[in-house]
């Protein structure tokens, strides 16, 4: 989701994005080493222990999850394919895939001899269930639009057809799965990295229904680790997959630990309580000199989300107004630090189509912000709502996630800023991060729960596609902030820009492609479902000892480097 914070919490831009060949290369992120294990130290030292900060996760169902990129996900489960630190896909279940000619047809084959991490055979039958389970309307699940390109996937998410199987997702032999698709798109095989695609046990799903994730030790998936235990209230434990088809973990178990806010993580990791732990900004300047600082920029944003269902916010002139009055450099650059990038884009930079001329709303140059344009724009939306005055609005919350201080921090800078130009208040409401989530998810189609919310996006895939049509199109379920789904003056725009973004989905001409989606994020910035804030690093600090420990611009780190993590002696 829009407001969802993965693995790697976010911090700031130590620099100017390399252009993405560099980035691919060269700037890819941070390691603590090349993966040399001369001196490994013993078996019983090799337990790393990972924080999961502000509480548990919001689904280890990787069908449910809207954190599913990265650790623990791609640790328990595995995929047809994964993409690797810098966004490159290679085949993962699959030995190797063919494309068709059209784009249509894709046909994977299977390695030989995969096996669930109970022992039990894993072939192309379970592949086809995991992935038809995601979509199929008895799941529930809120993130099965990343696979909405599958042919048919309209029918079976809507319950009118009662399974892919066979149709558009097609067991050819137990080595053999062909996936046909309803147009060709080029980030086909970059969705299904993502867990939704992810194969898992269906006798766990069978026996134990909904509740199946409080049984994974039992077998749930075939990645490099598998589950020993898992607890709401204290967290996950992995150890090594003996079933596991590629190189082994050196690693011989990891607990994710639940704790508190960063800030509470940090300190605990300093008592030498944790072996990772994001770094809050305000520890930033004395630690970046530290043993085992890792800093890695990336393809993350800050924003907030505007609901077009709640008035005043249906109003194209006061979001343009809210968006202007904010001086985003002033705002960030003295919570986060000077190293922020403060943005007014939604496509970042380093990912492909990322606009260096795009302007902010109503065409203002800059982050500064229009103070003046703001309150023009400001008084002008809300008497074309039937409001002579600010004190005469309704009351308006802006919810954030309460475990990352700075955001915190942040939104009260926002609330108070809005407050002196436009005469516009808030309602701050901290909450926890699985609830924000949930709210968001809910919030799609309707005026409520939420309002205005804060939060982060780190990168899927490296495609503008992720930045923009997941998030605005037509029944997209990550557009709770009902973009074109909404009776205001500006719906028809909006579901032209719409159609604009299905159309460079499916344009085949790489660089007429990126144009399309250019253009439609600057119509985008200019109607403001969000208010982008800034433009994130990940930044944490580790153990001196934990080598081979990557942090990349996705914020996750490939399952197949995790066989070259381990303690040193």
């Amino acid at each position: 989701m829009g407001q969802v914070y993965k693995k790697k919490e976010l911090l700031s831009l130590a620099s100017i994005f390399c252009v993405l060949a560099i980035l691919l290369s060269a700037c890819g992120g941070a390691s603590t080493s090349n993966g040399k294990s001369s001196n490994l130290a013993p078996a019983s030292k090799q337990v790393l222990r990972e924080p999961m900060v502000g509480g548990d996760f919001d689904s280890l169902d990787p069908a449910l999850t809207a954190s599913g990129l990265g650790d623990p996900y791609n640790l328990i489960f595995t995929g047809l394919v994964q993409a690797d630190d810098h966004g490159i896909i290679h085949d993962q279940l699959a030995a190797s895939h063919q494309i068709s000619a059209d784009g249509l047809t894709y046909t994977f084959k299977l390695r030989p001899g995969l096996k669930f991490s109970d022992g039990s055979k894993l072939d192309a039958n379970d592949v086809a269930y995991s992935i038809n389970r995601t979509i199929d309307p008895v799941t529930k699940s809120q993130v099965s639009n990343y696979l909405s390109l599958i042919k048919d996937y309209d029918k079976a998410s809507a319950g009118k057809i009662p399974t892919l199987i066979g149709d558009s997702i097609i067991v050819k032999d137990p080595l053999t799965l062909e996936i046909v698709l309803s147009k060709p798109a080029a980030y086909f095989l970059q969705a299904l990295n993502y867990s939704t695609s992810f194969t898992v046990n269906k006798k766990l799903v069978t026996e134990y229904g909904a509740k199946w994730v409080d049984h994974m030790q039992e077998g749930a998936g075939a990645g490099p680790f598998k589950v020993k235990s898992y607890n709401h209230n204290t967290g996950l434990v992995l150890v090594p997959n003996p079933n596991y088809y590629d190189s082994k973990p050196k690693l011989q178990e990891i607990d994710e630990i639940i704790t508190g806010d960063r800030d509470s993580t940090f300190k605990s990791f300093k008592a030498g309580q944790f072996d990772v732990s994001p770094v809050p900004p305000a520890d930033d300047p004395a630690s970046e000199n530290l043993p085992g600082y890792l800093e890695s920029p990336a393809l993350a944003n800050r924003y907030m989300s505007l609901n077009y269902l709640v008035k005043p916010l249906d109003n194209i002139k006061v979001r343009q107004a809210l968006d202007l009055a904010l001086n985003k450099d002033l705002i960030a650059n003295s919570i986060i630090g000077k190293t922020v990038t403060p943005s007014n884009h939604l496509i970042p930079n380093g990912i492909p189509g990322y606009n260096p001329n795009l302007t902010g709303p109503d065409g203002v140059k800059g982050t500064t912000g229009d103070q003046a344009k703001a309150k023009q724009l400001f008084q002008e939306g809300i008497k074309e709502e039937g409001y002579s005055s600010a004190s005469q609005l309704p009351s308006i919350t802006l919810s954030f996630s309460q475990s990352y201080k700075a955001g915190a921090d942040t939104m009260a800078a926002v609330a108070n800023e809005w407050k002196q130009i436009l005469g516009f208040n808030v309602k701050l409401n901290g909450m926890q991060n699985t609830d924000l989530i949930t709210q968001e998810f809910n919030t799609t189609g309707k005026n409520g729960p939420l309002q205005i919310w804060y939060g982060g996006w780190s990168a899927d895939y490296l495609d503008p596609q992720d930045w923009t049509t997941l998030f605005f199109d037509k029944g997209a379920s990550h557009n709770g902030v009902n973009y074109g789904q909404n009776k205001s003056a500006a719906a028809a725009a909006q579901q032209a820009v719409q159609v604009e973004l299905e159309k460079a989905d499916t344009t085949q001409d790489q660089a007429a492609r990126l144009k399309l989606y250019q253009d439609a994020e600057q119509k985008l910035v200019n109607d403001v479902p969000f208010i982008t804030m800034y433009q994130s690093s990940f930044v944490e600090l580790i153990n001196p000892k934990l080598q081979g420990y990557k942090l990349s611009s996705t914020g996750s780190m490939a399952s197949s480097d995790w066989a070259n993590v381990y303690f040193a002696q």
